[in-house]
């Protein structure tokens, strides 16, 4: 019997997630007529909430987002495309 072991990535994982709410956050900016890139971008520099809008509770999913960990992963996501 061939038994094969499975790999396990909480980064994979955590940065599925990060796609997942980042995307949620950008489509309810979108919905409301804003530029979800600028918001965002406004949102990340200052880390002022008031960038995000709370339509389908945009404002309290970016805000359980770590930004260090958002910068790590749309830089890495930038230089490997």
């Amino acid at each position: 019997m061939n038994e094969q072991t499975m790999t396990f990535s909480v980064h994979e994982d955590k940065e599925k997630e990060l796609k997942k709410t980042l995307t949620a956050v950008y489509d309810a900016l979108r919905e409301k007529g804003y530029n979800p890139i600028n918001q965002i971008v406004g949102y990340i520099l200052s880390e002022d909430p008031t960038y995000i809008t709370t339509y389908n509770n945009a404002r309290s999913l970016i805000r359980h987002i770590d930004r260090d960990e958002l910068l790590q992963v749309l830089v890495k996501s930038y230089l490997n495309d």
